[in-house]
C-alpha cells in the first residue's frame, strides 16, 4: 500500500492541476445556412464556363454594368441583377451569385 500511495497522490495532484488550466473547446466556427437556400447556388440559372459573350448576351440580355477588360489575359466582369459573370477574352470563366441574393 505504501508503494501505491504516491501514485494516487501524483494522479490526484495532476488532475487537480489540469482542472485549473483554461480550456478552449471552440475548434471551429459554425456556419448556419437556412435549409431553403442550400440548393440555390447549384440550381441557379447562370452562364456556364466556356460560353461566349454573344451567347450570354442572347440568353440574359445586356448587363447593367461591364468592367474591364483588365490584365493579360484580359478579364472582364459583367454585372447582372443577381449575379456577375467573369470572362477571359470572350469566354465565361465563372459566374457567381451576388451575396445579397
Amino acid at each position: 500500500m505504501i508503494k501505491t500511495a504516491p501514485k494516487l497522490i501524483g494522479a490526484a495532484t495532476l488532475t487537480a492541476f489540469l482542472g485549473f488550466l483554461p480550456v478552449n473547446l471552440t475548434l471551429a466556427d459554425e456556419m448556419a445556412i437556412p435549409v431553403g437556400s442550400q440548393g440555390e447556388r447549384s440550381q441557379a440559372d447562370l452562364p456556364r464556363t466556356g460560353m461566349s459573350e454573344e451567347s450570354v448576351r442572347n440568353a440574359w440580355g445586356t448587363p447593367r454594368e461591364i468592367r474591364g477588360p483588365v490584365g493579360e489575359p484580359p478579364i472582364s466582369q459583367w454585372y447582372y441583377d443577381g449575379f456577375v459573370v467573369y470572362f477571359e477574352g470572350d469566354r465565361v470563366l465563372h459566374a457567381v451569385l451576388n451575396p445579397d441574393r
